[in-house]
């Protein structure tokens, strides 16, 4: 979610938000890092199906299938891609787009099945790994000391979830929460306002992407700082002895700066010169303005879900996608599914309709229908270049691409996301879900966590491992556990219905 304008980032990447093209080339930067990842990553195999796809391994799981030929398959499933798309699409009624009065819960909530918590201590070994005790902060990817606001939230995120899984105790909870807050509170800022974009966890210096040692103040992104929102509240109305802590941490940034005619701003530093730009699309755009809402920010307009949504119809299911898109505003307009998963797991659909949701799960199967490749895509980190893509629905008039920031194409990278078929079948418990979470148990299991996914055209594992993908995974497991929307759950006060008629 971030460009060359306006970035907030995600994962060691830069996440085109809303205006303009991707910085510089940050995906050399840490070439190293990821070839001694791979060195590290590729040490334990995991267990790989035998079949050429998944549908051929739920199929026929004692006699997979070989392919005619791996390249013409691709081919054959681009092709019914690109046929799969129809513009306009269908609508949802307006009157089906209203926020839930009472957030949703999902079917079969209530209890972990002994797999799940298996899945659960799994994703934990993560953060044992990549806890940094000198500060309190998580690496944002296995073995290297960098990390972003938003992968910041997703180890609160796990650390919650670890103790309310009862996989660490309260005793460590408590010291590692606590560390973690006092830093949040005290580094130094960007301009001496808001969170740098990039942080050496280690040391506690801003950063750029990719780097360590060098200080450098490249801005702060809104929508990072949202996410990190929801979450200081859950932890503050959870844990009441961690509240002024919580408080400690949001007084310590300068947040009106976070805001500006009711939509979300953020920062970056072009040619030496600080931009300030407008954050945010449809996915994003709402589910961190709820963020920022919930401290009592005016995020009005970043809430509309409704103005500057479109149609298109991808495998006969009319997907909701945001016009803004990079030929007539320079940002690119992902359609991807982990802000629809987060707004499911810690909100009840608060932030966005669950319609939406329901839609973008929809196109997902009807596309294993068609093809019999079982797909989950979302963005993430990759291990090769060029190290980050985001695997969209829909984004920027092309259907199931798989872009860089700066709009190169790479179908080939393609990935089944291990993050997003969990939170997937947490939310929903289809038999199509239940054939996603199987896939991941049995393909993407590392010695130190859950690998980010699984290549479609390559036919094998995406070795990467990243505080984003086990967070996120961590989390959905504790919304199935308690059964309830994490913000719910939590206690956080919530706030007034935003329904937008237009």
């Amino acid at each position: 979610m971030s460009s060359d304008f306006q970035p907030p980032p995600k994962s060691l990447s830069i996440l085109a938000s809303v205006g303009g093209v991707l910085t510089g080339a940050i995906a050399i930067a840490i070439l190293n890092v990821w070839s001694k990842q791979l060195s590290k990553t590729s040490l334990e195999k995991p267990k790989i199906s035998t079949s050429q796809t998944a549908s051929a391994q739920l199929q026929q799981p004692d006699k997979p299938q070989r392919p005619v030929s791996s390249a013409k398959q691709t081919e054959i499933i681009a092709g019914l891609d690109a046929k799969s798309l129809v513009l306009p699409g269908k609508p949802i009624p307006k009157n089906h787009l209203t926020v839930a009065i009472i957030p949703y819960i999902a079917p079969g909530v209530g209890k972990l099945t002994p797999e799940e918590t298996r899945t659960a201590r799994q994703a934990w070994l993560y953060f044992q790994r990549n806890w940094n005790d000198e500060t309190g902060l998580v690496n944002s990817v296995d073995g290297f000391a960098s990390v972003s606001m938003w992968d910041q939230t997703a180890a609160i995120a796990a650390l919650v979830s670890a103790r309310e899984l009862n996989i660490v105790p309260m005793a460590e909870f408590e010291a590692k929460m606590s560390k973690m807050l006092k830093t949040l509170a005290s580094m130094p800022l960007y301009k001496g306002e808001l969170p740098n974009k990039v942080y050496n966890a280690k040391t506690l210096v801003p950063v750029n992407y990719g780097q360590l040692e060098k200080r450098e103040e490249i801005g702060w992104s809104a929508i990072d700082l949202g996410r990190m929102g929801i979450w200081l509240k859950i932890v503050g109305a959870k844990y009441p002895q961690m509240r002024s802590q919580t408080a400690a941490v949001w007084k310590h940034w300068q947040v009106k700066r976070l805001t500006k005619n009711g939509q979300m701003y953020g920062t970056a530093v072009i040619k030496g010169k600080e931009q300030y730009n407008q954050e945010g699309r449809l996915g994003y755009e709402n589910y961190a303005a709820y963020g920022l809402k919930l401290w009592g920010l005016d995020v009005k307009q970043a809430l509309d879900y409704q103005s500057h949504t479109a149609f298109v119809d991808l495998y006969g299911e009319g997907i909701p996608y945001d016009r803004r898109d990079y030929k007539n505003s320079g940002a690119n307009n992902y359609v991807l599914s982990e802000p629809y998963i987060l707004d499911g797991i810690e909100t009840g659909f608060q932030a966005l309709p669950k319609a939406y949701a329901d839609r973008i799960l929809a196109a997902q199967a009807a596309r294993y229908q068609a093809t019999k490749q079982l797909t989950a895509v979302t963005e993430d980190n990759l291990d090769r270049s060029p190290y980050f893509v985001y695997s969209s629905l829909f984004v920027n008039g092309k259907a199931w691409a798989t872009i860089t920031d700066t709009q190169q194409q790479h179908n080939d990278l393609r990935f089944l996301s291990a993050k997003a078929a969990i939170g997937w079948h947490v939310l929903y418990n289809t038999a199509y879900t239940q054939q996603l979470f199987d896939f991941v148990q049995g393909n993407l299991k590392s010695k130190d966590g859950w690998y980010n996914g699984f290549y479609e055209s390559l036919h094998q594992p995406n070795k990467t491992l990243t505080a984003n993908n086990n967070g996120v995974i961590l989390e959905s497991l504790l919304y199935k556990q308690v059964g309830q929307p994490l913000t719910v759950w939590a206690g956080v006060r919530r706030q007034k219905s935003h329904n937008f008629r237009f």
